[in-house]
C-alpha cells in the first residue's frame, strides 16, 4: 500500500492474536516496528518472526494501564528509529471478559480493570502519542473496538462500554487534531478466528456467529490487518474519525 515504506509504527498490544498479525502485515509493508505489549517474550516471538524475513521489528514490554509504563513505551520507540508516524492501538486484558457478567453482578475489580485497560490504557497511548505525531507534521491513529461496542449484550458491559468509549476517542482525535494532520479510526471487529478462538471456541458457538453475518465465513486476522494498513496508508489518507466495520456484514449501520 501507498506511503507505509519506512514509516515508524507503532502497536500496542503486539504478541499475539490480531496485534501480532497487523504487526507481520505493516512490516511486508515495509514500515519500521515497535512491539509493545506486557507479555515480552511473545512480542519477541513475534518482532523475530518480522526481522528473519528480513523487516525492521522491536519489542518493548509495557503496560498499557501504567502511565509511566506508556510514557517509556514511546521514548522506547524514538529512541530506536527517530520518531513517530503511526500508532494501532490494540491491547486488552481478556483473562477479564470472562468474568464480565452483568452491571448487578460484576466484581467492581473486574469493571476497574476493564476500563484501565480498555479504555483509560487507549487515552493514555493516545495522549503520549499525539505530541510525536505532531513533530512529525501528523500520522495516524487506529483503534481496536468491537462490533459490542453498538450491538447491545446481555453480558460484558465492562467490555462493550469501553469499545464505545474507544469509538468516542476516536472520534474526539479526529475533531481536535484533524486539521493538524492526524487521523484517526477505530475498526470494530466480529468474530476473528485467532488461533486462541479456533482452540477454545465450541464449534457450536462458531456456527452460531456464523448464522448471524452476511457472510460465507468467518473472519480472518488478515482481515482486520488489511483494514489497518490500509487506513494507515496513503490509499486511506481521506478517512477521518470513522468507526469501521470488519464484521462479514454481522452488523448493518
Amino acid at each position: 500500500m501507498d506511503g507505509l515504506k519506512d514509516k515508524v509504527v507503532l502497536v500496542a498490544g503486539a504478541a499475539t492474536g490480531l496485534g501480532a498479525d497487523s504487526a507481520r502485515r505493516l512490516a511486508r509493508e515495509g514500515a519500521r516496528v515497535v512491539l509493545g505489549d506486557l507479555n515480552f517474550e511473545g512480542a519477541q516471538r513475534t518482532a523475530g518472526s518480522i526481522t528473519e524475513l528480513g523487516g525492521d521489528a522491536l519489542a518493548v514490554q509495557f503496560d498499557i494501564s501504567d502511565d509511566d509504563s506508556v510514557r517509556g513505551l514511546l521514548a522506547a520507540t524514538t529512541k530506536a528509529f527517530g520518531g513517530l508516524d503511526a500508532v494501532h492501538i490494540n491491547a486488552g486484558d481478556m483473562s477479564a471478559v470472562s468474568k464480565d457478567s452483568d452491571v448487578v453482578d460484576i466484581d467492581l475489580e473486574v469493571w476497574d480493570r476493564t476500563v484501565a485497560v480498555n479504555l483509560r490504557g487507549h487515552m493514555l497511548v493516545t495522549r503520549h502519542s499525539v505530541p510525536l505525531l505532531l513533530e512529525r507534521g501528523g500520522g495516524v491513529i487506529v483503534y481496536t473496538s468491537s462490533i459490542a461496542s453498538f450491538t447491545g449484550d446481555p453480558q460484558r458491559p465492562a467490555y462493550s462500554a469501553t469499545k464505545a468509549g474507544i469509538n468516542a476517542l476516536a472520534r474526539h482525535v479526529a475533531s481536535r487534531w484533524g486539521r493538524e494532520g492526524i487521523r484517526a479510526n477505530a475498526i470494530t471487529p466480529g468474530l476473528i478466528l485467532t488461533d486462541e478462538i479456533r482452540e477454545g471456541a465450541p464449534p457450536e458457538l462458531l456456527a452460531g456467529m456464523l448464522a448471524r453475518t452476511r457472510s460465507t465465513r468467518l473472519g480472518e486476522a488478515a482481515d482486520v490487518s488489511s483494514m489497518v494498513a490500509y487506513l494507515m496508508s496513503g490509499d486511506g489518507s481521506w478517512i477521518n474519525g470513522q468507526v469501521v466495520n470488519v464484521d462479514g456484514g454481522t452488523v448493518l449501520r
